[in-house]
Parts: structure tokens; sequence; C-alpha cells
């Protein structure tokens, strides 16, 4: 019977206190059943009744019970949200079981992938990516042979990742602000940056924007909203955050997108950018180009983690890894991550994977830190070109005529462009010494005026084109 009573008193006990009075835990109804029963002596307290006498046990009991479960299941809240405890000694693994995937929508063969999702591409876009991408592969030979007939100082192509260049253009607008690297001129290209503006700038001529006193390839343009390319590696992510911040507070349906590679993953300046922009909620696309090489470090020899997008997270930023070689997947990718980055104000890292088939610049032989049987076998096997145009062509969009004529006036309109831009006669010598201050300080008018004395003494040692 004092046994029957017992479970029942339970059964009353647990369902008056967890439903009919709503205690969310034991502890809960301990401090219920202790504040309400009566307060004397124990001796007083007690009673003969089975009932009570299980009512007391089980105050003890779920005493005991919940001090146990406050203790799993405290929280701190911490800034940033609350933070679960663990009696476990655990730490987070350096790497995940499986590595990250990586999107994208056209096989090596350029044909499309079973249920693959992307964005749509009109006939006139496709056309147009196909040939810029053509043009800039062109262009690049063209330019490369010049320097190498002594005919510029230096260049640096984009061989092998022309689908990035091209493809994130497209897929942007123009009134988004571009800070590139160096490898980025096929975004120029996009925009309407003629073969003759590109040849202004590498001959350095009075006609280059940036009045010769640039390295060639270091590429600039106010009009087309593309930052004038920085030597230095990486210093334009720290400047395109600020850029995003600046579009986001004017309320500008635009944003901020800059290019590097995945040795700028490894300079500081990558690191203060994307925590930076998680923590402005800035509206910038972090494109980078990981071509497994750097100038001649390998990605294994840079960092241990699964390559550049896990970098994302640590930082609170949301991140996707792309196959750079596929137009179709980077166009997709571009075009969605600009998007969430001007609605929801934030930032967005997207990690290309792709290879630098030709020399990290003319100044470079590649050969000495990797085989040519790699670099033959990613210039067939994964080439870009070759891969779009079997999809664009799949589509009736494309024709061996219309490459022929296209290949054909490429080439014509770059050996003109280049003939003029030799021509052309170079910037005044002041150039150097001006667009920085309003009124040049003290030191800049000495420094050119020993310039011009030394080359008034030494004529020999100076171009005789540049006028004084």
């Amino acid at each position: 019977m004092a046994q029957h009573l017992k479970s029942s008193s339970k059964s009353i006990l647990l369902n008056i206190l967890r439903h009919n009075i709503g205690f969310s835990s034991p502890s809960h109804a301990s401090r219920h059943l202790r504040h309400n029963l009566p307060h004397g002596p124990p001796s007083t307290r007690l009673s003969p009744n089975p009932i009570t006498r299980y009512c007391s046990t089980m105050v003890d009991t779920l005493s005991s019970i919940g001090s146990h479960e406050d203790t799993n299941s405290q929280v701190m809240d911490f800034p940033g949200g609350k933070v679960s405890f663990t009696p476990e000694i655990q730490f987070i693994s350096e790497s995940n079981d499986e590595r990250v995937p990586c999107y994208r929508v056209l096989d090596d063969n350029g044909q499309k992938l079973t249920n693959s999702r992307f964005v749509p591409v009109s006939e006139e876009v496709a056309v147009k990516m196909y040939s810029d991408m053509v043009t800039l592969q062109m262009m690049d030979s063209i330019f490369y042979e010049a320097q190498r007939q002594g005919r510029l100082s230096f260049y640096a192509t984009a061989f092998g990742e022309e689908a990035i260049n091209i493809a994130s253009a497209a897929a942007l607008s123009p009134q988004d602000v571009i800070f590139p690297q160096y490898r980025e001129p096929g975004v120029l290209l996009w925009r309407g940056f003629t073969l003759q503006e590109f040849a202004n700038q590498c001959f350095g001529n009075k006609s280059d924007y940036g009045k010769g006193r640039q390295m060639p390839v270091h590429y600039g343009s106010n009009k087309l909203n593309y930052f004038t390319v920085s030597a230095t590696i990486a210093t334009q992510l720290p400047n395109a955050v600020g850029a995003a911040y600046s579009l986001k507070m004017d309320g500008k349906d635009a944003c901020a997108v800059t290019f590097f590679g995945d040795g700028g993953s490894s300079e500081g300046d990558f690191h203060a950018a994307l925590n930076f922009a998680a923590v402005m909620e800035a509206p910038v696309l972090f494109i980078c180009r990981n071509n497994g090489w750097a100038i001649s470090t390998p990605t294994s020899d840079q960092f241990r983690s699964d390559g550049v997008v896990v970098k994302g997270r640590a930082y609170g930023i949301r991140s996707i890894r792309v196959d750079g070689n596929d137009a179709l997947a980077m166009y997709s990718a571009v075009h969605e991550a600009r998007e969430m980055a001007i609605r929801e104000h934030r930032p967005i890292l997207i990690e290309a994977l792709t290879y630098r088939v030709g020399h990290h610049s003319t100044s470079d032989d590649s050969t000495r830190y990797r085989s040519a049987d790699e670099i033959e076998w990613w210039n067939k096997a994964r080439n870009p070109l070759s891969r779009f145009r079997t999809w664009v062509e799949s589509n009736g969009w494309w024709s061996d005529e219309a490459e022929s004529d296209l290949r054909s006036r490429i080439k014509k309109e770059m050996l003109e462009a280049i003939r003029v831009a030799e021509k052309t006669k170079k910037p005044n010598l002041n150039h150097m010494f001006s667009d920085v201050y309003d009124v040049p300080p003290l030191n800049l008018r000495e420094q050119e005026v020993l310039v011009r004395k030394s080359v008034k003494s030494h004529p020999q040692d100076y171009p005789s084109d540049v006028p004084l």
C-alpha cells in the first residue's frame, strides 16, 4: 500500500510540477517545494503520512539532480552570443575530415553537369564573355612577345585565369568598384577599356592615364571604377573594405570587389581586411585566385588549412569555393555573391581554384620550381577557353568561322595599337613630381632640380625621348 502511494504520489507530483505549474527543470521544482513546505524543526515538519515523507524526500532528490543539471546546462552570455560549457577536454580539429567541395557547372569537356544549378546566361552575354576571353589571351600573347623583343620593360599574363577575369566582370555592375591585384585586366576589358588604352599604359606614353609613372600592366581607370594596380601585395584589400563601407553608408546599390592571389592571403592585410569587413558589415567581395603557386611558392608551403575558403568562416564571413576555370560557375557564384553582399550588407569570400599557366611575369622562369609537363597538362586538360567554347557552340552561338574572324581582327587591332603607342611621345619629366601635392614641398622641388641637373650632365644615361 505504501509503495503504491509512493508511486502514485510521484506521478502526481511530477504532473503538478511539470505540467500544471509549468516548471522547466527539477531545480525549479525543488526551490518551489522548499519554499512552500512548512518551515519548522524537522521533528514537527515531518509527518508519518507517506505522501508528505515522499515529498520531503523528492525535495532533496530534486535538489541533488537540479544542481548537477545546472552545472551541465549553464551558458556564458558572452559578447557575440551564448557559449555553452562542456566537462570534456575538446580541441577543435585542425581540419575537417573532408575538404570543402568545389562548385562547378561544366565538366572538363565543357558538358553541363546533370542537375547543375547556375544563373542563366543570354546568347549576347555568353558570346561577349567568350570573345573577351579570347581577346585577353591574344593581348597577353602579343604583349609578352613585345617584351621579349625589348619593346616593353615588363609584362605579366593571365594565361589560364581568363575565366576568373571575364566571368566575374560579367556578373558585376559598372557601378561596382574594383580593387585589382595585377592579373585582372580582363575586368577592364569587359568594361570597355580599349586595346589602345592597354598599349598606352604598357608603353608609358603621354596618353597613359598614369602619365608613365607606373610599371606596365599596372592599369587604372577612374571612368570605369577600376583603381590603379599597386605592386605591393594585398594592400588593395583593406582599401576595398573602406570603399565598401562608404558605399553602404551612402546607400548605393553597389559593392566593392577586390582580387588577390593565394600568396596575398599570406599577407597580414588579408586578415585585417576580412576582420574589418565582417565587423563593419561591408558589402565587399573578396575573390581569391588560388592558382597554387603565388610567385613561386606552392600553397603547401604557405598554409596548412584547406585552402583559402575556410579562412572566411574564422572571421564570420560567408564563403564558397568555385572552379575558377569554369566560366559559368564563376559567373553564377559572383552574381549570387554580389546580390547577397548588397542586399544583406555582408562581405563574401570566393576562392577560385585555377592554375597559372604562364610565368609569374617576364622576370620569372616558372620551370625552375614546377615541371613543364604539369603546366602543359593544365593548359590542355583544364583550359577555360576551350571548355567554355564547347558549351557556347553546343547552344549554336559560335562557329569556327566566328573564331577565325575574331582572332584575325584582334591581331590586327593589337599590332596597330602597339604601333601607335610606340610612336606617341613620352610624358614630360615634370609629371614625375606632380599630382601628389597642391603645392610641392621643398624636398620634392629640390629633387626635381637635382634630376634635371643630372640629365644635363649625363644625357647618355637617360632616354632621349622624354621631354624635359
